[in-house]
């Protein structure tokens, strides 16, 4: 005798149909005769019984819950030692990131994974749809930033392809720069959740915190959410904010006024410890402090009824719209109710955030196809693969129905890394000395391999915007020395690796990191001085006409000298905004000079000398650069009207002063003595 064997999803599903058509009909039938009864008893009189003892009462109908257990036991690869079900899976989809949040990575990125060590798409819809399978309900897609993905649309439309398998729940960790632009299209593929990080309201702070700009497009996507749900699109929205000690808890009150008239959840996440992020428990505004500061100003403040598996403590002010929530991992860990897992970018398994251990599901994944990537077109000889085995005739008389031989032993590692899971991660005492990755790479494995290499870890210094207002604050915010600018700006988060010795230091280009990228140069442990940089250049004319206009003041365009100096200026102010690389600080002194000088030969030239100072950590050569260049450009723009063929010529730094190298005067060191 033969018959057609079916996948244990197959099985699932009929078991369900059969249960739902089952259940309808003793509906129906149960409506049918208490309607007749009712009937009955309306119309005829009562009956004497003709049996003189009472007749049993009928067995208790059980709860739809218990149905519902019975009717589907929880996976036990996704159960725990301590009975935790792990029905909540997140994946990375990314190691990249298009900001640099000091909490989460060096201003010079990570060591990228190779292309083929990251889980491709047929990958990732493997494991997603194996995962819910066995119970998983919720899927998050994080990264890295897992919206510069290529293929995020088409990936998230595969996933959510698996909610008539039994996933609820799609939703997104993002950033929100390239949200608004892709947003339609995800809730078209069944997103469900959006949970955005913006750890402060103020533009420049975004600027300082992220190391990028964007405030703008982050908040272009909020008001896209807003706008889509009130079409209906059901969209849930957080907003999760890292609150970092003297950095943003001066904005824990703003955040929350954003709850007052938006159906939103603004979340404030404890300041945890990753590699890199130089954490320390003085940064950390705890979850206490937190309330404190919120109850001084709204009273009235209650908490909420969570879902035992919340990882945050959900609190609403009375009138208001929105939430507010805490994510507490250092103070008062959710370890007994965690139901989350992970998969990296490269596809490990990490079953707490805070744990180092880590199995690679990828491996097997591909095992299949000899040890290479899945990429779409091995996907579909594999399904139609499976599709035949499915179809084939089997006699097999073993309690479960098989799976293909590699989703078997994928299951059995998973079920061993579930069970490994500890029943709470560390304490602050012992979380911030633990291995572990990087924030970014929280979803992407870059530790060391079996060949023992590591990469290295950059550090992360943060420093307040004000020495005057937050010192008292930060105990590790250096002092600058007396005479120093009164409320002076310091020169934020910068970054560079461990350099192996003297030689390579004297010869390698300090803007470029050991991976090729383009970082700011490290000024963490550098004391402050005075600074002092002198650039020159010159504007040079084929004729005398220009140079007796200028003189004369006759140029149309108005005083070009009055206008390239403040030109000038200006552009030593901004030069942060206009070189990438280039830290801003407080400058105390800009100074720019012009002169007119005509030639023996009926040409001539504009002379311009820029000067700049500052009390800082770094020089202000690039400030003294652009604010003559500048200033050269603007005589060149209001006199080529009279002048085709002028030129600019000889832009150079002739004075630098201050800091470790002591003095320069055109190129050559005066002094070997430096400065403190």
């Amino acid at each position: 005798m033969s018959h057609t064997a079916l996948s244990p999803r197959q099985a699932l599903s009929a078991l369900r149909g059969l249960q739902t058509r089952a259940g309808k009909h003793r509906a129906h039938l149960s409506r049918r005769i208490g309607t007749a009864a009712a009937i009955q008893s309306l119309t005829e009189p009562p009956r004497p019984s003709p049996h003189p003892d009472p007749i049993p009462a009928p067995p208790a109908r059980p709860s739809r819950r218990d149905l519902l257990k019975d009717a589907k036991p929880f996976s036990d690869f996704l159960t725990d030692t301590f009975d935790r079900q792990h029905d909540y899976l997140r994946i990375s989809l990314t190691e990249r990131c298009n900001l640099r949040c000091v909490y989460c990575m060096p201003e010079e990125g990570v060591p990228l994974s190779p292309p083929r060590e990251l889980l491709t798409t047929p990958e990732i819809v493997m494991l997603s749809s194996t995962f819910v399978s066995q119970g998983v309900n919720k899927i998050r897609l994080t990264g890295g930033e897992p919206t510069i993905r290529k293929d995020i649309l088409p990936l998230m439309q595969q996933i959510g392809a698996l909610r008539s398998h039994g996933l609820r729940e799609l939703c997104l960790t993002t950033n929100g720069i390239a949200l608004h632009r892709k947003l339609e299209g995800m809730v078209e593929a069944g997103l469900t959740g959006v949970n955005l990080s913006l750890d402060t309201l103020d533009p420049w702070q975004f600027q300082i915190m992220t190391r990028r700009k964007g405030f703008d497009a982050v908040m272009k996507s909020i008001e896209r959410v807003f706008e889509l749900n009130r079409h209906g699109a059901g969209i849930k929205l957080k907003i999760n904010a890292v609150v970092m000690r003297g950095i943003n808890d001066r904005e824990i009150i703003p955040f929350v006024e954003m709850t007052r008239e938006k159906d939103i959840e603004v979340r404030f996440i404890e300041y945890m410890p990753f590699d890199g992020n130089k954490w320390n428990e003085g940064k950390m505004f705890s979850y206490a402090e937190m309330l404190d500061r919120i109850r001084e100003q709204f009273p009235g403040l209650e908490k909420v009824r969570g879902h035992k598996n919340d990882t945050s403590k959900t609190y609403k002010i009375p009138g208001f719209m929105g939430k507010i929530g805490f994510i507490t991992s250092m103070t008062h860990n959710f370890c007994g109710t965690c139901n989350r897992l992970r998969i990296t970018s490269d596809g490990n398994l990490k079953v707490c955030l805070f744990g180092n251990a880590e199995v690679s599901l990828r491996d097997i994944l591909r095992e299949s196809n000899g040890g290479e990537p899945i990429d779409e077109e091995v996907y579909e000889v594999m399904k139609n693969i499976e599709m035949d085995r499915r179809q084939q005739i089997s006699s097999d008389d073993s309690p479960y129905l098989e799976l293909a031989p590699n989703e078997r032993k994928l299951l059995d590692v998973i079920g061993m890394a579930v069970k490994r899971k500890k029943a709470k991660h560390a304490g602050i005492g012992e979380l911030e000395h633990m291995k572990n990755r990087p924030m970014i790479l929280i979803d992407s494995r870059r530790l060391s391999r079996a060949s023992g290499i590591q990469f290295s870890v950059w550090n992360s210094a943060i420093h307040p915007p004000t020495a005057s207002t937050l010192g008292n604050l930060i105990p590790w915010l250096p002092t600058l020395p007396n005479g120093s600018a009164h409320n002076q700006q310091l020169r934020y988060f910068s970054h560079t690796t461990s350099r192996p010795s003297e030689e390579r230091e004297a010869t390698r280009l300090t803007h470029v990191s050991e991976s090729g990228s383009a970082h700011m140069v490290s000024i963490a442990d550098k004391e402050p001085s005075k600074r002092v940089a002198k650039a020159v250049c010159s504007v040079h004319f084929t004729n005398e006409v220009a140079c007796r206009l200028i003189k004369e003041n006759q140029i149309k365009k108005g005083d070009v000298l009055g206008v390239a100096r403040v030109a000038g200026i200006m552009a030593a102010k901004r030069t942060p905004d206009l070189i990438p690389l280039c830290h801003p600080i407080a400058i105390s002194k800009v100074s720019v000079d012009l002169g007119v000088h005509e030639d023996e030969n009926g040409g001539g030239r504009v002379e311009i000398e820029a000067t700049v100072a500052c009390e800082g950590k770094t020089g202000v050569e690039m400030e003294a650069l652009t604010a003559a260049s500048t200033a050269a450009l603007t005589v060149y723009d209001m006199c080529k009207a009279v002048d085709k063929s002028m030129s600019i010529q000889g832009l150079r730094v002739v004075l630098k002063e201050g800091g470790k190298s002591g003095r320069w005067v055109d190129g050559v060191q005066k002094n070997l003595i430096p400065d403190a």
